[in-house]
């Protein structure tokens, strides 16, 4: 009965946040603190303590460090450089603009921010160049989620975060997150190849960016911004990597084991205010405060779940109901449904992941191929106009005109186009790995 009232409370908050236009992290820490004190007679200081504080300083940190790229315009100065390279090749302008976005965002951007300017960067290219707007948008988007998913990104920090807190070791989380950025990877890359080779006569029709201004250089705070961050990230990435080539180095291990993003990202932010980098008032207003309380509401509302079994028992439920061959394609299927009206980070990943080491044991497979499936197929209908991916493209359209044009091309073409790549690599990669 208890894991049948988590399950509603779980549904309702979304329904709630979605229907509402409201946090769904509200609502989940509402019902945290109802079942918690009120069904399962827990004291109101153990529910505080549910609060997945390791997830939120992380987020935190990361963040922080990485706002000072935004705030001071590096981002966007690298965005214009990227794709003012490729201006006389518009033949490839969807992959500049995919790997524009991954970089962008893999630098610590993070999905919603490289979208925010990178979208209406897109679609005036793709007024220019007579490129399609879907294969416009999901360069974009892809690139953007991809960049997103690696290990020392936003998107990448979280699944690690809750992989973790659902028992895999730092070790194998940081393995497994990086199959998930492999994976985001070439989805994308196989897509935009087989809609450009469909489509490339009737999306350029022989037309060249030739109007594009070169942009103006580097200032030297966006200088040393961005060799501060590639300095951020070789620090979190060296132990780690040299730890899987040399696993009996003891010196190796010590760093290794003392190696933390959140703790490093703080360091790098001292560091950046210290050179004068970025305004620390303007920095800390732009930490994403809504994704952080989405995560970690919904975090409080899986710890109750966990709490009373209700994780253990679909695991079991999955396992023997499901064929083992089919579970990463159901997981798939459920998590670009959750995915079409709410966000991958806030939701579906803190929802399923927490299933995956049990339901992995019970089947005999490895946890990667969950892993990479329900992100796979979260991030494939993010694109929706439902979800927030899809919303903030269609955001950046110029004019209401333009708004209804491209609206059903996203939910009616690019989102089951996304859902339809994800469905056939989870099928393919549950049998290969």
């Amino acid at each position: 009965m208890s894991s049948l009232v988590v399950i509603l409370a779980i549904v309702v908050s979304i329904v709630l946040g979605y229907r509402l236009r409201l946090n769904i992290g509200l609502f989940a820490i509402a019902f945290s603190y109802l079942i918690g004190c009120f069904w399962l007679g827990m004291s109101p200081n153990e529910v505080i303590g549910l609060w997945p504080l390791k997830i939120f300083f992380i987020i935190f940190s990361v963040c922080l460090f990485y706002n000072f790229a935004i705030v001071n315009g590096t981002l966007e100065k690298l965005a214009e450089h990227l794709l003012y390279r490729c201006r006389n090749v518009p033949a490839l302008l969807p992959f500049a603009i995919f790997f524009s976005s991954v970089i962008i965002s893999a630098l610590g951007a993070g999905y919603y921010t490289v979208l925010a300017f990178m979208a209406p960067i897109t679609l005036l290219l793709c007024d220019k160049t007579r490129l399609s707007l879907i294969v416009g948008a999901m360069a974009v988007n892809y690139g953007a989620l991809a960049g997103a998913n690696f290990v020392s990104s936003q998107s990448g920090i979280i699944f690690q975060g809750l992989m973790t807190g659902a028992g895999i070791s730092s070790g194998d989380a940081f393995h497994y997150s990086f199959g998930i950025f492999l994976a985001t990877m070439v989805v994308p890359i196989v897509v935009l190849g087989l809609l450009v080779l469909f489509s490339l006569r009737e999306s350029q029709g022989g037309v060249q960016i030739t109007d594009a201004a070169q942009p103006s250089p580097m200032n030297r705070e966006q200088r040393l911004t961005l060799r501060l961050t590639l300095l951020l990230m070789v620090t979190v990435l060296a132990p780690p990597i040299t730890a899987m080539i040399l696993p009996d180095n003891a010196l190796v291990a010590y760093v290794n084991d003392r190696i933390n993003i959140g703790l490093i990202a703080s360091v790098f932010s001292v560091i950046a205010l210290l050179m004068k980098l970025g305004d620390e008032r303007k920095a800390i207003a732009s930490l994403p405060w809504g994704t952080i309380i989405m995560i970690c509401g919904v975090g409080m509302l899986i710890s109750i779940a966990i709490k009373v079994g209700t994780i253990d028992l679909l695991a079991s439920w999955v396992s023997g109901n499901i064929p083992v061959y089919a579970v990463p394609i159901v997981f798939g299927v459920i998590s670009a449904i959750m995915s079409l009206f709410a966000s991958t980070l806030g939701v579906v990943t803190p929802a399923l992941f927490p299933v995956v080491p049990a339901l992995a044991t019970q089947l005999g497979i490895d946890p990667m191929i969950l892993f990479v499936a329900i992100v796979i197929g979260a991030q494939s209908t993010a694109i929706s106009p439902f979800s927030s991916g899809g919303s903030l493209i269609l955001g950046s359209c110029p004019s209401e005109e333009r708004r209804n044009d491209l609206l059903p091309k996203l939910l009616f073409k690019a989102a089951p186009l996304g859902f339809g790549a994800a469905l056939i690599f989870n099928f393919l990669f549950a049998f290969v790995y």
